[in-house]
């Protein structure tokens, strides 16, 4: 608790006077510096959060948080299996898939794709992604795909035209194995935001993709989406058990382990380093008080004659170095909120001011800068910056503290 007095002189050491501009500018600074630091790592690590976040979204939204791939790409009595996986306790839901890198060609443009079959219900979870066409065009026999934005526009094609499918593993003759090539007619163009999907996968319904591929009526894979993704090798171990031999399961974990590690790996060292820069806020609050304390040594002796106490010395000084690192610290939680606000419009004016791509979906994925803030980091950014600018007070408020008025009056 601060006595009023306390209160009075800590507020009155927070404004110099007139005589004590260059006090008021190293003040100003250190302000300014915990505002940065803090705004900085509120940025990058929502940045950050936001980027792992949103790839591990798309990603499962995509592929579940599970796959169960047959060893030979063709799973044949996977009606069984998909039972018995719909009947494992935590899976929320099941179904089969077919995936085939495969070609594409279009008015004389020749594109690496991915072919997907999927059952109509998977299709019609793309609806929200949907940015031409219709989606529930694509039906059983109906000779209709779609593809994404990014594919669409590298060979050139719109809703309605017909392109060509590929499949260099056709039927098997006395002369040799033919070329399959297949016409399907464009029924909707997608956008799911991954640069990788929206440039090379196409989807179609199962059966089709069952007929382009002469698979019969077997599938390659079933991808499974569980309860808690977190738990996901211990929810479909005891299937895992039962299809030893038959076909192997690979979670999203495993996929993805090296992106996932990696993100994490860079996430914790850009804390640590961008850390520093909150010390160096804090040095920046000690160095003002140092000289705040030695332009004001004959009015702290003053007031220990007066009969201010050490203890009350010690509180003020405090006090005032406090509430530096917390005017900053607030100023910092602002400045971040509106950088993260307005991120895709600096990123673009920067784009634009140096004439270079910052945001390359080819190289992030994503194809926008995603942001998440995690409360509990901010908290703990909050309590690093408060805590360092309380220890950057200790020592010149001892050094006040401790003044000896006899020494500093002697002569005055």
């Amino acid at each position: 608790m601060l006595y009023p007095f306390e209160w009075m002189i800590a507020k009155r050491y927070l404004w110099p006077g007139k005589g004590e501009a260059f006090i008021a500018l190293v003040a100003g600074i250190s302000v300014g510096v915990v505002a940065l630091s803090v705004a900085l790592l509120v940025v990058v690590m929502s940045v950050m959060n936001g980027f792992r976040g949103e790839l591990l979204d798309k990603i499962v939204g995509l592929n579940g948080h599970a796959v169960v791939q047959a060893y030979g790409g063709r799973l044949e009595n996977w009606q069984s299996v998909l039972a018995n996986l719909e009947a494992t306790p935590g899976v929320v839901e099941a179904s089969p898939m077919i995936e085939q890198p495969l070609l594409t060609s279009f008015d004389g443009r020749v594109e690496a794709v991915f072919v997907r079959g999927h059952v109509d219900a998977d299709i019609a979870s793309l609806g929200d992604k949907v940015i031409l066409g219709d989606i529930s065009s694509l039906q059983d026999g109906s000779g209709r795909i779609a593809i994404g934005s990014r594919l669409a526009q590298n060979i050139g094609a719109r809703v309605g035209d017909t392109i060509t499918i590929i499949n260099p593993s056709g039927r098997t003759t006395p002369f040799g194995t033919t070329i399959r090539q297949l016409p399907y007619e464009i029924g909707a163009i997608y956008e799911v935001g991954i640069y990788t999907f929206d440039e090379k996968f196409v989807m179609m319904p199962l059966k089709d993709a069952q007929t382009l591929l002469l698979m019969g009526d077997s599938v390659a894979q079933i991808e499974v989406t569980v309860e808690d993704p977190d738990r996901v090798g211990e929810i479909l171990e005891p299937v895992a058990a039962r299809l030893t031999g038959k076909a192997v399961i690979a979670d999203w974990k495993t996929m993805n382990s090296a992106l996932f590690e990696a993100l994490q790996v860079e996430r914790v060292a850009m804390f640590f380093a961008l850390s520093f820069m909150v010390l160096v806020a804090a040095f920046n609050i000690l160095s003002s008080l140092v000289m705040l304390v030695r332009a004001k040594t004959r009015d702290i002796a003053i007031m220990r004659t007066m009969g201010a106490t050490r203890r009350s010395l010690l509180k003020i000084f405090v006090t005032t170095g406090s509430t530096v690192g917390a005017i900053g610290t607030v100023a910092g939680l602002i400045l971040g909120s509106v950088i993260l606000f307005f991120r895709e419009q600096i990123v673009d004016f920067i784009a634009f001011a140096t004439g270079q791509e910052i945001w390359d979906p080819e190289v992030r994925f994503l194809s926008t800068l995603p942001s998440r803030t995690d409360p509990w980091e901010v908290a703990g950014i909050v309590l690093l910056s408060l805590g360092l600018s309380f220890l950057a007070t200790l020592y010149p408020a001892l050094k006040a503290a401790n003044t000896d008025p006899v020494q500093v009056l002697r002569y005055e």
